[in-house]
């Protein structure tokens, strides 16, 4: 089990049509490489492994508690990577940056270890892995034309408790749990009132809604 975020849809095609680019190279390159699919683009928060069946409620109750208070927040996704180097690399990552990104891992962390599993010891790394190497290569010939890479912002608005299970020898990831991150009350009532006043689209939509 770990805890993560999904990025956003337009975070999620930006870093596969980079991962398009490098798959050719990789390719050409003869450098084999498992792709993640997009749809199970992803930051992973808190790594925490096996846990007995009976644990799930306390972890949940926890990391309702360490979330209390967190607003949604924008992280900004970019540049590409490897661990645990570009000269031996067994993942492929793009990065993400963002503060608010940081501490909410450092909560999680923290509510986490009060239960048993191990705190981190390293730095938090934010990341989306986009692809896994069957063993370890060097890939800096492959990476470094696209390292610069700017993606794009996800607004992210909560986390999620998955389950990583094998299907066809693919990972999929299942949502046991899901928490939303809750914007102050007075931002929510100005949102509301304002929804309220306008006067609809003739496609039925709000206007000013995007969608």
């Amino acid at each position: 089990m770990f805890i993560g975020a999904r990025v956003s849809v337009e975070t999620a095609n930006a870093i596969a049509a980079c991962a398009e680019m490098l798959q050719r190279r990789a390719k050409d390159a003869r450098v084999e490489m498992k792709w993640v699919a997009p749809a199970n683009y992803h930051v992973t928060l808190k790594f925490l492994g096996q846990a007995r069946e009976e644990a799930i409620g306390a972890i949940r109750e926890a990391l309702d508690k360490a979330c209390a208070g967190v607003e949604p927040f924008k992280m900004r996704a970019s540049r590409v990577g490897a661990f645990p180097s570009l000269e031996k690399a067994s993942v492929v990552w793009a990065g993400v940056e963002g503060d608010a990104i940081v501490n909410v891992a450092k909560k999680i962390d923290a509510a986490m270890a009060a239960l048993g599993f191990a705190p981190e010891t390293r730095a938090f790394h934010g990341h989306v892995t986009i692809s896994r190497l069957r063993e370890s290569r060097p890939v800096r010939e492959l990476v470094l034309p696209l390292a610069e890479q700017m993606f794009s912002e996800s607004r992210i608005d909560g986390v999620t408790l998955f389950e990583s299970v094998m299907k066809s020898g693919s990972p999929a990831y299942v949502e046991l749990h899901r928490i939303s991150f809750k914007r102050p009350e007075n931002e929510e009532k100005r949102q509301t009132a304002a929804l309220e006043l306008d006067d609809e689209t003739d496609d039925g939509w709000p206007r000013g809604h995007s969608h």
